[in-house]
């Protein structure tokens, strides 16, 4: 079956660009910031860059693993869900369903393989970047030579293998029990995941009401518990989506005509299919809302104490800007990826449409009423995870005021979210209707 894998990846490589491109970029950012480990444990190396490099590279090191994890599932259950004729002919020609999880657990292996390799060049620049943004903020002595050696070569080697393998294996299996006629699996470890996700979550921000208002570690308690409770929300987001969708169903009927009827219908129907749409949304707004916005506080609060920024000080803000970078950069990929593979695929369905009645420009309008209650969904979820760590840190940290610049912070991520999913969605949807709808239902 590995043969098989990799026959199939040569035949047809365009089908896999989205998991390619997502295993690369977590394979980059996972090996520059494991390579710090690498660089702080150097001989020569004193201990305030060590301690900064160590933090760097563990923290965001964390990040990496859930973000490569989380883009490449999102990917390959869209691509896998697309197979679903394939893999029905496969199990009626004989393959067993352990079978076909080997050829796709295969398949993903080899990308993320691919993918390890293509990015040791570029974790290498990246990793050098990033340490000399550490010397210019006067984290890291001006001496520290940059080092890539065992710890970042290997964890992103295996952060990737790990996760692709992993994502594809969770993803195949619901396809295969579909493909054999049966119901589906009960995806028990996702739920119980995304229930701990929340209880974490609550956990996270409850921890802050019991820590002093001057502890050091004040902003982990509220910014891990805001990140864990948006990992729970994007867990369940395709239930979260259908509460919200049962609410808006008459409003959108009498405000947007046939096309919101049409948007509603396709979206209860296919409900369980925009989670991988709505995962990143929901963790964009969620995380980067709180972390900006804390660290915002925090600064202010220095500020207005009139003390001087310690080194740790400058590593919190450091690593979150970049941990909020970082997050943009996947949450886009993955939410590009999606739509585009998502809305493409829709081109029969589009057809199907059109030959029933409807016009191009309803089929397009109940695209755009899509993307927009999609991105309502994911900002709204993300919204409350954001602002469930930010208040209590607000009301605990002595000094703090909720940031004059909140709003526009929470503006400006809504905007980027809101601009990647309503333009890739509408820009694939007209590229689809751009085929006869006689062809499309061939």
């Amino acid at each position: 079956m590995f043969t098989l894998a990799m026959r199939s990846v040569r035949k047809r490589p365009g089908r896999f660009a989205g998991t390619l491109l997502s295993a690369f970029l977590g394979a980059v950012i996972t090996m520059a910031f494991n390579s710090m480990h690498d660089t702080a444990g150097a001989p020569g190396v004193d201990d305030t860059s060590a301690e900064t490099l160590g933090l760097a590279g563990g923290v965001v090191g964390g990040y990496s693993t859930l973000l490569v994890f989380f883009a490449v599932a999102s990917t390959l259950t869209v691509n896998v869900r697309q197979r679903a004729e394939e893999i029905a002919l496969l199990r009626s020609t004989g393959a067993t369903p352990a079978q076909i999880k080997r050829m796709v657990t295969g398949e993903a292996v080899v990308i993320g393989l691919v993918a390890a390799l293509l990015a040791i060049g570029p974790a290498m620049l990246a990793g050098n970047l990033l340490l000399d943004m550490f010397k210019d903020t006067g984290q890291v002595a001006a001496g520290v030579d940059y080092a890539f050696g065992p710890i970042g070569l290997g964890a992103g080697f295996g952060i990737t293998l790990l996760a692709s393998a992993g994502a594809a294996f969770l993803a195949v299996r619901r396809a295969t029990r579909a493909a054999a006629g049966g119901r589906a699996p009960r995806t028990r470890l996702r739920t119980v995941g995304g229930v701990l996700a929340l209880v974490s979550g609550a956990g996270g921000v409850a921890s802050t009401f019991a820590m002093d208002a001057d502890e050091p570690s004040l902003m982990a308690g509220p910014a891990y518990g805001a990140i864990f409770l948006a990992i729970g929300f994007a867990v369940f987001s395709t239930g979260l989506l259908r509460a919200l969708l049962a609410l808006l169903e008459r409003p959108l009927g009498v405000l947007a005509g046939g096309s919101g009827y049409l948007a509603v219908r396709s979206l209860r129907r296919r409900a369980e299919h925009q989670a991988g749409m709505l995962m990143p949304l929901i963790l964009f707004t969620g995380i980067g809302t709180a972390t900006l916005c804390i660290q915002a506080a925090e600064s202010a609060a220095i500020d207005a104490s009139g003390l001087v920024k310690s080194v740790e000080d400058k590593n919190l803000e450091t690593l979150n800007t970049v941990v909020v970078g970082i997050i943009v950069v996947f949450c886009c990929v993955m939410l590009v990826n999606s739509l585009y593979a998502a809305t493409s695929y829709r081109v029969r369905e589009f057809g199907g449409q059109r030959l029933a009645g409807a016009t191009p420009r309803q089929v397009l309008g109940a695209v755009g009423v899509e993307a927009g209650l999609l991105t309502v969904t994911g900002v709204l979820f993300g919204t409350v995870a954001g602002l469930a760590g930010l208040v209590p840190f607000v009301l605990v940290r002595r000094g703090a005021e909720m940031p004059a610049d909140a709003p526009l912070i929470w503006a400006g991520i809504v905007a980027v979210g809101a601009a990647a999913t309503v333009l890739t969605t509408l820009a694939t949807a007209r590229r689809s209707l751009r085929v006869p709808a006689v062809a499309a239902v061939a």
